[in-house]
């Protein structure tokens, strides 16, 4: 059975001071949200959190995207 990552622990993987595409700036901000949903590999729990929390998202299209992109590497 394959590992399976957290989406959290893709999007770390996304992190860069230096890019500013939206998914880079996106998981740049979320390593700073000491409440981010860590361990979740579950599509509406993290999706509902960032609705709430995720001020720092400029819209929830961001994490859709990084989303597809986390599912396509987990496959």
């Amino acid at each position: 059975m394959k590992y399976r990552q957290s989406f959290y622990q893709y999007l770390m993987t996304q992190r860069n001071p230096d890019d500013h595409r939206a998914v880079a700036e996106f998981a740049n901000q979320a390593f700073y949200d000491q409440s981010f949903p860590k361990q979740s590999c579950d599509y509406d729990e993290l999706s509902q959190y960032l609705e709430l929390n995720g001020s720092y998202l400029s819209g929830m299209t961001v994490f859709d995207e990084a989303w597809q992109q986390y599912l396509a590497q987990m496959e």
